[in-house]
């Protein structure tokens, strides 16, 4: 198959590979609109199920992320002063630029084709391929072409938020809640090197106008922020985009989502077929999984038709959770004040509970008490039957010695 793949993000890149590695035969190019290694972005994070996939699909690309990615097993919350901590499941965080490094090396070593600076504004431009993977992202110009095709749905998040970097090397995922005259402001943290940290900040639309960061620039606006997160941040200024002081990147999220993958040859994958918001850390783990869903499907289907129907049938299956998940995490941000009257402890035993759907109904110290209620009772129920087999054991041991 000729296969041209819009776009040189981590799903474009990893099924260009994974294609490769099913025939060698295939003519696999991806074009990206950028220079090499010009792609912004900080850290990005994931899961150690993240790397099994990858050990099962391709040990190089595997042992690579691994040497490159930085571990972190706690969660860490600052709120009014006080400093809370949830020892929880281990995750992985990895440069976004050492990724896309890794990535593009390896395509390349397999044969695929990797065309940076070339830019496909029209359909016109599209090369002559059998098979066409949008992976240009959540503004894919392919895929607005098409939208009503594809059946594409858009809908905008309230609160404002922004990506940037620190070099406060964070251990743990952080979270840092402060309030301000104009509301509640915070930041999620995390370490991705041995000298960066991703930071992204978040807050209300009347919060981020109180405080005048919708007329700030970058440079100002930044001072601001480190002053507000100085205590977690230990003084650390935070870092923007390159390029001087012009407007501050602030955005609202937006939430995609496409009645169909596919229309003729072309393919969504990616954030160029459904984001999630990123206070849940999906986003790469999804657009990987989607690369991997659409190899296999052209793997067992030799009709090219009958593969994307499979793929789309797939993965919109298996992202459902993760989209469920998102909305609801994105929703207890936006109602944040509800919960802060909440003791630290409590108000981070309940972040952790955001994607609850039954959270946002009831109040927040009836759910905090009815969850502690539940976890001692699973606690319970998983010492007992722990405990049961061996003190069958103990008991049957006892009686033998008395025969």
């Amino acid at each position: 198959m000729r296969i041209a793949c819009i776009g040189g993000g981590p799903a474009s890149l990893y099924f260009s590979m994974l294609i490769k590695r099913q025939d060698p035969a295939h003519e696999v190019t991806v074009v990206e609109r950028n220079p090499a290694g010009s792609t912004y972005g900080w850290g990005v994070t994931y899961w150690g199920s993240l790397l099994d996939r990858f050990e099962r699909d391709d040990p190089v690309t595997a042992q690579a992320v691994r040497a490159s990615s930085v571990r972190w097993s706690d969660g860490v919350a600052h709120v009014r002063g006080e400093r809370v901590v949830h020892h929880g499941d281990e995750g992985f965080s990895i440069g976004r630029h050492r990724l896309l490094d890794i990535l593009t090396q390896r395509a390349e070593d397999l044969g695929v084709r990797v065309r940076f600076e070339q830019e496909i504004e029209a359909v016109s431009q599209l090369p002559d391929a059998d098979l066409i993977v949008a992976g240009d992202g959540v503004n894919s110009r392919l895929r607005e072409h098409y939208s009503a095709e594809f059946g594409t749905d858009v809908s905008i998040g309230r609160n404002k938020y922004i990506w940037l970097g620190t070099r406060k090397v964070f251990d743990s995922f952080t979270f840092a809640f402060v309030e301000t005259g104009h509301g509640w402001i915070w930041f999620y943290a995390y370490g991705f090197s041995s000298d960066l940290s991703t930071c992204i900040v978040e807050c209300s639309p009347e919060t981020w106008a109180g405080l005048g960061l919708d007329v700030l620039g970058q440079e100002d606006g930044l001072a601001l922020l480190a002053g507000l997160f100085a205590d977690p941040l230990d003084g650390n200024p935070l870092i923007g985009r390159p390029g001087g002081d012009g407007p501050a990147q602030w955005l609202n999220f937006r939430t995609l989502t496409n009645r169909s993958w596919y229309h003729g040859n072309i393919a969504l994958i990616g954030d160029a077929a459904h984001t999630t918001h990123y206070s849940i850390g999906a986003g790469t783990k999804l657009a990987l999984e989607d690369a991997v869903g659409l190899a296999g499907a052209l793997a067992r289907h030799h009709d090219l038709q009958a593969a994307l129907e499979a793929y789309e049938r797939e993965r919109k299956f298996a992202v459902l959770p993760f989209q469920s998940a998102a909305r609801y995490s994105a929703q207890w941000y936006e109602s944040i004040p509800r919960y802060m009257q909440l003791k630290p402890e409590r108000l981070f035993a309940l972040l952790g509970q955001r994607h609850s759907p039954l959270l946002p109904h009831l109040p927040p110290q009836a759910y905090y008490r009815i969850n502690q209620a539940v976890e001692q009772l699973t606690a319970l129920r998983q010492l007992r039957s722990w405990l049961g087999p061996r003190v069958a054991r103990a008991v049957h041991a006892r009686s033998r010695a008395y025969r």
